[in-house]
């Protein structure tokens, strides 16, 4: 359970950033009647938790998640933490994004997303040459194990990789 609240409180935060940062629609000039608002609100849905990336405001560092890579983020995070290396044209690195957003990363485990196609320089210091490849990483950003998960892209995969 604590995962779960602890992936509420992340994105509740993202969502709030957007809005501060003016990325919420603009309010219409015009008045509207109650019977146009309802009309034109969108019906619910369930909210799948988009990958995230922490940021510096943060006070506790962010485990037992699944977000975005960005430099620095390695050493900056404890724990476990493992690359999946993500290509958007692949069906399989879609299946696993699309079970790690829906369940997220296992307790413990931070996974971040990386760009198969845009991030060649890791894909070369980690020799990366397959999509669906997961690579654990120490604290210094040291290879510690890989696996391609090519033929079998879920979580429980991702964990039997572990080093």
């Amino acid at each position: 359970m604590r995962g779960a609240a602890t992936r509420i409180a992340i994105v509740a935060g993202a969502i709030t950033a957007l809005l501060l940062a003016g990325c919420a629609p603009m309010p219409s000039a015009e008045p509207s009647s109650p019977a146009s608002v309802e009309a034109s609100e969108p019906a619910p849905s369930e909210p799948v938790a988009p990958a995230v990336e922490p940021s510096a405001e943060d006070d506790a560092p962010i485990t037992g998640v699944y977000m975005d890579y960005r430099d620095g983020v390695i050493e900056a995070t404890p724990g476990t933490k493992v690359l999946f290396f993500h290509a958007t044209w692949c069906p399989q690195c879609r299946a696993l994004d699309e079970q790690l957003r829906n369940e997220g990363a296992p307790d413990g485990v931070t996974v971040f997303k990386v760009d198969y196609d845009d991030r060649v320089d890791l894909r070369q210091k980690y020799g990366v040459t397959l999509q669906t490849t997961v690579v654990y990483v120490g604290d210094e950003g040291e290879k510690l194990s890989s696996a391609v998960l090519y033929d079998e892209p879920s979580i429980e995969s991702l964990l039997a990789a572990a080093p």
